[in-house]
């Protein structure tokens, strides 16, 4: 039964014009109606317990009786099925009821068979092709009760391993190609090589010479090559630096680099000088004769500014 979710609130004595709002009432009173006769059926003889009414209850009290009743019906069916399967086993010990010893053995085989017979004549093509397909996969891989889950397990083994060996045969199959190609062409140098009218190139005879006469001037030189390669080893083997020189030589560059610094302070004091040490001394000695007279000039200067604030005694 369907839901109609509504927001509106409508009292007894209040009159309804509009006509959407009348049928979502007339649905929500249908609603309330089978819930409530649901409810008296699967609760009697106990009465049915007070609850809140709004459209939450209700839409859970109608999924609820939607499922109960799904419930229903597939318990039916199956009691049903149950019940008929029940009936032919007790007509079949009826009738073997009478038969004892290898009889009642015989008289068995048929009910098992006719189980089986029932079931595989009730089955559809889809199912018939299934269970075929499952006894002969089980029949193949030797298992002797099959399972579905092992059967899909085996099955998806089986796929991975089909897939693997189609792309190992592709590989194979263009390495094949290649080997062929590769084949092909050494076969036509060689029959060409062995042909009559096969001559080779009339230059190979000149480079040959020119190789051997390069040959022996290289192995002239070998010797001394050598001697060379072993004195450049030794160097490089005594000259070739460790993390411990090159952090030593560091320290050591820092220590001049701050010695460095320390000299430009000090010759930043000389600095417009001539490089000449006797120019430079008497142009020194000049610069302190300005620096006395300067010196003597500011504290003339400064005398007066004393006499000049100090407060003069007149005499009466």
């Amino acid at each position: 039964m369907a839901h109609r979710r509504h927001h509106h609130h409508l009292s007894e004595d209040s009159a309804i014009f509009s006509p959407s709002v009348a049928r979502i009432a007339a649905s929500t009173a249908r609603d309330w109606s089978y819930i409530d006769t649901w409810l008296v059926a699967k609760l009697h003889p106990r009465p049915v317990p007070a609850f809140e009414r709004n459209a939450d209850t209700l839409k859970a009290l109608l999924a609820l009786a939607s499922l109960n009743d799904t419930a229903d019906e597939e318990r039916q069916l199956l009691a049903k099925s149950e019940s008929a399967a029940l009936k032919e086993l007790s007509l079949q010990q009826s009738t073997s009821q009478f038969v004892t010893g290898n009889d009642h053995t015989r008289a068995r085989r048929p009910l098992r068979q006719g189980l089986l017979d029932a079931v595989q004549h009730n089955l559809p093509a889809e199912g018939h092709t299934a269970l075929d397909a499952m006894s002969s996969m089980a029949l193949q891989l030797g298992i002797a009760f099959p399972e579905p889950e092992d059967l899909g397990r085996r099955m998806v083994g089986l796929q991975a391993s089909i897939q693997e060996t189609e792309q190992m045969k592709s590989r194979v199959d263009i390495l094949h190609r290649h080997i062929e190609e590769e084949t092909s062409k050494i076969h036509n140098l060689l029959r060409l090589l062995q042909g009559d009218e096969y001559k080779p190139p009339p230059h190979l005879a000149k480079q040959n010479l020119e190789l051997q006469r390069k040959v022996k001037t290289m192995s002239a030189k070998m010797p001394d090559l050598q001697d060379r390669v072993a004195a450049l080893s030794a160097s490089a083997d005594a000259s070739h630096p460790t993390t411990a020189d090159i952090a030593r030589d560091e320290q050591e560059y820092l220590a001049i680099l701050a010695e460095k610094r320390d000299l430009d302070l000090q010759m930043a004091n000389f600095h417009g000088l001539p490089s000449n040490p006797d120019m430079a001394r008497s142009e020194l000695e000049a610069l302190r004769g300005q620096l006395r007279t300067f010196t003597s000039q500011r504290d003339a200067v400064f005398e007066g500014l004393v006499e000049r604030e100090s407060p003069v005694k007149r005499r009466r």
